[in-house]
């Protein structure tokens, strides 16, 4: 039995091998770009000062990777992710509402029939919030979905850190 054991071996190092290769050769191919860096970026503000108590609405600018795209707030289909905005509970800030910017249409090369409502390239947020008195870091995301004209990654939550202080 140990020539069986050595072939297993052998076999799958050769499987694990010719993995390793075809991925490699596989993240140079066109199409391929939607895997390398971040695919949506978070801008500014890093900080912003409101009335205590009061509603403000701050404006969160973000930043999606040349090729890429993301569903906006309101895709046309609800097998579609949208683009959602939100705050932790116990934050010491209230999301009161979020106003999304209109998506832009757009046609997938092999389903030209299709339209889907998306945000590209740069895109703002406008939060409406209320926050405590006081110093607070709050850590709010933003869900998403990032796809190219051929695929899709899967959903996505990003970190949006803003340090609010409420005057």
């Amino acid at each position: 039995m140990p020539g069986l054991k050595t072939g297993v071996r052998v076999a799958a190092a050769l499987t694990l091998g010719l993995a390793a290769v075809l991925a490699q050769g596989q993240s140079d191919l066109p199409g391929r770009s939607i895997l390398k860096g971040a695919a949506v970026e978070y801008l500014f503000p890093e900080q912003v000062t409101v009335a205590a108590g009061k509603p403000t609405f701050i404006a969160l600018h973000f930043r999606i990777a040349p090729g890429l795209h993301i569903n906006s707030h309101t895709p046309k289909d609800e097998f579609l992710i949208p683009t959602v905005l939100s705050i932790p509970e116990g934050a010491g800030v209230r999301l009161l509402e979020a106003s999304y910017p209109a998506g832009t249409e757009f046609t997938l090369p092999l389903d030209p029939k299709t339209k889907l409502s998306v945000y590209t390239g740069e895109f703002v947020i406008q939060a409406r919030i209320a926050a405590e008195p006081g110093n607070h870091l709050v850590e709010a995301k933003l869900r998403f979905q990032a796809c190219d004209k051929n695929q899709c990654l899967p959903p996505k939550t990003i970190p949006v850190a803003i340090d609010v202080i409420g005057k």
